[in-house]
């Protein structure tokens, strides 16, 4: 006897992603409560020199997250979450032991290894990760403005945004998208480099960034995948989520 897969109403669905959301936001007052201060003050931590390379320095590595990612997929087989997490929080404590200079030189490789959790998410949600479509979603995953943020208008609008990825268009995309990167970059950066933490406010940092993506990441394929298997608009679903996230503030107070 063939088994039935229940079917999970859309409204139930829209509340399991707002309670995904709210849980990857409240990562960011996690990661203030561990190095102090407050998100808006981070980036002013940062030398002038490191603050007007940041947009430049976000395009670079996203370029490179996106080929070195989607490459890797024939010789390292995907990985699980938590395999991700554990190996940027290792990066991030390698990054701050050496101040600036080395969380520079960590940065790229752990917005790689992000950008290749992505491509898995993509796939657990029944996703081709190497769908050129679904490699821009990826990037638009990036978008989001970092758990540091409380922006959750601009992150939900991003979660909505559809763009041709063909040809020169990515780079297009990579610099719409930079802005937003550059800016949860220097917070991590300047994180990473509170004076006595070092090491420990990398490790805190990272997870925190590779938590937040990751469930973020679900959030945005478990939205794609619900819009293609109710043949419902992404839009009517967006504006449901925003329904569902009120709801769950209102329950919370």
């Amino acid at each position: 006897m063939t088994e039935i897969t229940p079917v999970v109403p859309v409204d139930a669905q829209l509340r399991a992603l707002a309670d995904r959301y709210t849980s990857a936001s409240s990562v960011g007052m996690q990661l203030l409560n561990i190095v102090g201060g407050q998100a808006e003050n981070l980036l002013e931590k940062l030398p002038d020199s490191v603050k007007d390379r940041l947009e430049f320095v976000a395009e670079r590595a996203l370029s490179s997250a996106l080929m070195a990612a989607n490459k890797s997929r024939g010789v390292v087989p995907d990985q699980k979450g938590w395999f991700s997490t554990a190996l940027t929080t290792a990066m991030g404590a390698a990054g701050g032991v050496g101040g600036l200079p080395s969380a520079l030189a960590e940065m790229p490789v752990t917005v790689t290894v992000l950008m290749r959790a992505m491509l898995a998410i993509a796939k657990e949600h029944g996703f081709d990760p190497d769908d050129p479509d679904v490699m821009k979603e990826c990037l638009m995953v990036f978008a989001t403005s970092g758990p540091l943020s409380e922006d959750d208008g601009a992150d939900l609008g991003f979660l909505a945004a559809r763009v041709s990825i063909t040809g020169a268009s990515v780079n297009a995309l990579i610099a719409r998208v930079a802005p937003r990167v550059a800016t949860v970059l220097g917070q991590k950066l300047a994180t990473q480099t509170v004076p006595v933490l070092g090491a420990a406010a990398g490790a805190a940092v990272n997870y925190a960034y590779t938590s937040y993506y990751q469930d973020m990441a679900h959030v945005h394929f478990g939205l794609l995948r619900l819009a293609e298997d109710s043949n419902t608009p992404r839009e009517e679903l967006l504006e449901g989520l925003r329904e569902a996230l009120a709801r769950s503030k209102v329950t919370r107070l």
